[in-house]
């Protein structure tokens, strides 16, 4: 149920560190309150999917809480990490 769209910009944030928006934003950080609150219809229905996709096809490193997002961000991903 996840879109193509929210794979690739995952995709882009392991990859480079770019802010893949503020729903994923919250996804990454573990903020459900947060995702829940910025989450459009398909991805609210989707939001299972998407966390589970999280946790088990991105790097532990790169997600969690608030500080790691803002840190891999900062340093561009993996690239720069």
């Amino acid at each position: 149920m996840i879109s193509e769209a929210v794979k690739e910009r995952l995709s882009r944030y392991v990859s480079s560190g770019i802010p893949p928006g503020g729903f994923l934003l919250a996804v990454l950080s573990n903020d459900l309150v947060q995702a829940c609150g910025q989450a459009d219809d398909e991805n609210r229905a989707a939001l299972f999917d998407i966390v589970r996709y999280v946790y088990n096809c991105i790097p532990a490193a790169c997600w969690g809480d608030k500080q790691t997002v803002a840190e891999w961000i900062n340093h561009d991903g993996k690239e720069g990490a």
